[in-house]
């Protein structure tokens, strides 16, 4: 039988957690290890300041006493996969909100797949975009995320993983209902557009606090519209395969002519 963890950012109590266990349960031994508390945002993180604890919540069913989602991934493989076997998938998600362009970096959604596919185990991180807040979640659900992430794992085990390693799927669900996607499309990540949304708050006691907001889903227009924002617009489903190699290759020539130049 095939082994897939699940992970996420929104927590162990999260109803896109739960709507992905049950689309992914028909095809294997599906193994939650969740954080306990919401991270998202929180990067490709290890905790190395205090100690973490699994708390079994039933079978096959684990939180990770604050633990991040790439403290989910590292640990649980040591500790809960010795004497099975490693998993044949990590899935990541459902996560309520989007994933695409540079927020990739922050997501903790793709970061527990980027610690998979570091320790060599295919992975997808897949994310409800929502127009509205959490309002259209409840609106259209998770029946068209739950669609894809089934089929998009399905072809996983039992074709093999499309893409070389220390890559991942990076899938992102428009906020449309099923019938209204009009299908797949294979994209880029985009060149999103930020600002800074941080708010100034006083509480009870005089005491100034900060606030970080949620960013405007801005973009620059790419070509063709290829990119990950331009295919959610337009009511497609993204996949777009993410590689963990920042490394800007077609500036390392300047950059060596820059270093040793006389000025």
């Amino acid at each position: 039988m095939k082994k897939i963890l699940v992970t996420n950012d929104d927590g162990f109590e999260s109803d896109g957690l739960k709507a992905l266990v049950e689309a992914l349960r028909p095809l294997g031994e599906v193994i939650v290890v969740a954080p306990t508390t919401e991270k998202s945002a929180c990067g490709h993180s290890l905790t190395l300041t205090r100690p973490l604890k699994f708390v079994e919540l039933s079978e096959n069913f684990y939180k990770l006493d604050d633990g991040t989602p790439t403290d989910c991934v590292y640990l649980s493989l040591y500790a809960l996969f010795q004497e099975k076997g490693l998993p044949d998938l990590v899935v990541s998600g459902i996560n309520i909100g989007s994933n695409m362009g540079e927020d990739i970096t922050y997501s903790g959604t793709a970061s527990a797949a980027m610690e998979a596919v570091l320790q060599g185990i295919p992975a997808i991180a897949i994310s409800q975009v929502y127009s509205n807040g959490p309002a259209s979640v409840k609106k259209y659900g998770y029946g068209l995320a739950q669609k894809y992430a089934h089929d998009i794992a399905k072809k996983v085990l039992d074709g093999g993983f499309p893409l070389s390693e220390r890559k991942f799927l990076n899938i992102n669900i428009p906020p449309v209902k099923e019938e209204d996607c009009k299908g797949v499309k294979i994209t880029h990540a985009g060149y999103k557009m930020y600002g800074n949304n941080a708010h100034l708050h006083k509480n009870p006691r005089g005491e100034e606090y900060y606030w970080i907001g949620a960013h405007v889903l801005d973009w620059q227009p790419s070509a063709n519209n290829s990119c990950d924002l331009s295919a959610i617009e337009q009511n497609y489903v993204s996949i777009t395969p993410i590689k963990l190699d920042m490394s800007a290759y077609e500036d390392i020539n300047t950059l060596n002519n820059w270093v040793n130049s006389e000025r």
